[in-house]
């Protein structure tokens, strides 16, 4: 005999923060701009070098949004989650931007080092400023949901990526304007390329982890399985999976063993409540799916949790 019980929620945790999103991709816009621009009047390769950086996180943020939109539609036949995952997909995709990123900034600053170039170092540290507290703003906007999505941690990693880029650039500005030694630019950007390598790595290493439904970071199965154990009436459990779809949408399901005398009596709309909320008060997991059967079912069971 097998029941269902299903708590939806289709709301992703991205979703609540997409005002905070667009607000850091319009700054990071015009941050780009400025800096261009300044890059270009200073002669400073460092300020358009960061203005490429604002560009990829621009693009990432972008991303960002339009995967928060397709995650808010509804779910289909053939598509019975909608399109949540795409969340974790653009996680994925702003994580590989990120590494990438720090690649080049350590590549860029080695190449600094080796053949500094003039610049015009009031101006380029006048720019830095400016892009150094639109970042602080944009990562201010960020922090709320960045412990709550991975989509959202993409776009905060970019921006702290852009905020320790704009230190750089203000570091190297001053210690040009008061020594003369170029090749201070150089040597903090490889520095930053060191602090945002692992950053992306630690990204990418969340999102394998939901693509490959590994179980939620949290989720203990060996105290769920001594949970779903202690509800009145259930013998015992198999078949026990527990992943998540997006961000906030933990997912879990179980085959659990209930005697044939219960399901003879209609106990079984009892046993799942109990199920339902034994989950739901003590993991966290509103979406669960049941199957009860009796012992006597003789069930073939697989390599399962």
């Amino acid at each position: 005999m097998s029941r269902g019980t299903h708590g939806h929620g289709h709301a992703t945790a991205a979703q609540a923060h997409r005002g905070r999103l667009l607000g850091v991709l319009v700054l990071t816009l015009v941050v780009l701009v400025v800096e261009v621009v300044g890059g270009v009047l200073s002669g400073s390769f460092a300020l358009v070098a960061d203005a490429g950086h604002m560009l990829t996180d621009a693009a990432g943020v972008g991303l960002a949004l339009g995967a928060t939109a397709l995650a808010a539609r509804p779910a289909t036949a053939t598509r019975t989650f909608g399109w949540q995952r795409a969340e974790i997909l653009a996680a994925l995709v702003n994580g590989l931007v990120v590494a990438a990123v720090g690649v080049a900034v350590i590549v860029g600053g080695v190449a600094r080092i080796a053949s500094p170039g003039e610049v015009e170092a009031p101006l380029m540290l006048a720019v830095a400023v400016v892009g150094l507290v639109a970042n602080a703003v944009g990562l201010a906007l960020l922090r709320p949901g960045q412990q709550e999505s991975l989509t959202v941690r993409g776009a905060y990693l970019e921006v702290l990526g852009d905020l320790l880029g704009s230190a750089a650039v203000v570091v190297a500005a001053v210690v040009v304007l008061a020594t003369g030694f170029v090749r201070a630019d150089g040597i903090v950007s490889v520095l930053i390329g060191l602090l945002i390598v692992p950053r992306a790595v630690a990204l990418l290493r969340e999102v394998g982890a939901v693509l490959l439904e590994a179980t939620p970071r949290g989720v203990d199965l060996d105290a769920v399985r001594a949970h779903i154990c202690r509800v009145p009436g259930v013998l015992g459990v198999h078949d026990l999976h527990a992943w998540t779809i997006t961000s906030g949408v933990p997912v879990l399901s179980a085959h659990v063993e209930v005697p044939d005398a219960l399901l003879s009596a209609g106990e079984a709309g009892r046993v799942l409540d109990d199920l339902r909320h034994c989950l739901a008060g003590h993991f966290d997991v509103d979406h669960c799916t049941f199957q009860l059967e009796p012992p006597s079912s003789g069930r073939e069971r697989h390599a399962h949790a």
